[in-house]
């Protein structure tokens, strides 16, 4: 990586990259419990699509409102027991949405919902940094591989309980305890870090460095057309190309599939060719299967083209999280801010697609992500050894 040169990895080194790569899994694993256990959400609380839309903002709403505060969890508490406490805080989160049985209050705890689940993110994230970085070599996109896996583990399980029986409670509660179990007897191989003591803690709220900034808007692209691939790509299917479910389903499954694969070789690619160079082949990946979606009306291209924005953008996020976890004397505050502008892009996308969609439509809308993916490609220095070490 850049200028790192990799080092002897001891027992302990290796134990922890497993432990960080399953806490990256439970993080996934709960998500994806929750995102295909939406309709039951919906159906108990008693709300239509339009509340629904609305409460589905909250979590990213929790997460912008709790990720300022990350930076200085990171400074004053040890990373090991930070990590673990905010993971198990996370398990125990999902249990919220079950709870609630009208708009408000579910819109209360999936604020609360998304605020565990960014302040969950931003620690895990730094201690991948710290993993990483004593690795001395990429590890940070096989850690969200692992979320990725997590997260079509979780779905898999929901789509199964639901057929076991139609009250997602019971699946809400067995998944916490059994992710909760997970997480306690992983962290006790994560590793135990504190900054230097010299390092003073960062401010309460500070702007973003201009180097946080160019990286965030990195992850903004990347983000922005993830969001757009996993929320829309089947609408798109279904609506613009007129394929029955089966076939919209298939997309989205394709989408997530090649991102996952795409995060578990990714680290490979950044070794050879380093992060700047990965992030400008991804984005011309992402490119080329946006300009494919909004280009062509053969089921079989568009499939592949989402395919294509999906391992296009995979590595990129991973990417500007390890980078911004070597800017400035606090780590965990230039990661926050990524995770900041990253959680707003991720807010934002779906209601801008669709308003777009309304708009004009719906292929012009990915005709945007196309923009948005070359300039990513376009931005990739930003990533380059001398950035990330600048301070």
């Amino acid at each position: 990586m850049g200028t790192t040169h990799a080092l002897p990895i001891s027992t302990g080194l290796r134990r922890a990259r497993i432990a960080t790569g399953v806490i990256f899994g439970v993080h996934g694993a709960a998500a994806g419990t929750f995102a295909a256990q939406v309709p039951w959400v919906a159906a108990h609380v008693g709300v239509g699509v339009g509340g629904l839309g609305v409460a589905l903002l909250m979590p990213g709403i929790g997460a912008l409102l709790a990720i300022p505060a990350s930076g200085r969890l990171v400074h004053h508490v040890n990373l090991r027991s930070l990590t673990r406490a905010l993971i198990l805080a996370w398990c125990a989160a999902l249990l919220l949405p079950a709870l609630p049985t009208s708009l408000v209050l579910l819109c209360a705890v999936l604020v609360l919902f998304g605020a565990t689940a960014g302040l969950a993110d931003v620690v895990m994230n730094a201690h991948a940094v710290v993993v990483e970085e004593r690795y001395g070599r990429s590890v940070m996109s096989g850690m969200h591989g692992c979320w990725s896996a997590g997260g079509l583990a979780g779905s898999a399980g929901a789509a199964l309980a639901v057929r076991i029986t139609p009250d997602a409670r019971p699946h809400f509660l067995l998944t916490s305890a059994v992710l909760a179990v997970i997480t306690v007897v992983a962290s006790s191989w994560l590793l135990p870090h504190r900054p230097a003591p010299e390092v003073d803690a960062p401010p309460a709220f500070a702007l973003p460095s201009r180097g946080v900034l160019l990286i965030g808007l990195i992850g903004l692209c990347a983000v922005f057309a993830e969001a757009s691939g996993l929320d829309w790509s089947a609408v798109y299917v279904h609506t613009v190309l007129g394929h029955p479910a089966s076939a919209a389903a298939l997309t989205v499954a394709t989408f997530s599939v090649s991102m996952a694969a795409a995060r578990f070789a990714g680290d490979g690619v950044v070794r050879r060719i380093g992060p700047a160079a990965t992030v400008r082949l991804a984005g011309l990946c992402a490119t080329v299967g946006a300009l494919g979606v909004v280009l062509t009306r053969d089921i079989v291209l568009v499939v592949a083209g989402f395919a294509l924005i999906g391992a296009g953008i995979a590595v990129v996020v991973p990417l500007v999280f390890a980078t911004a976890g070597r800017i400035g004397p606090h780590p965990g505050r230039s990661i926050a801010g990524v995770a900041g502008i990253a959680y707003g892009s991720g807010l934002i996308a779906p209601g801008v697609i669709g308003g777009i969609g309304e708009l004009t439509s719906l292929t012009t809308s990915f005709a945007l992500v196309a923009v948005l993916t070359a300039a990513m490609a376009a931005g990739a220095t930003a990533l380059r050894p001398s950035v990330r070490q600048g301070r």
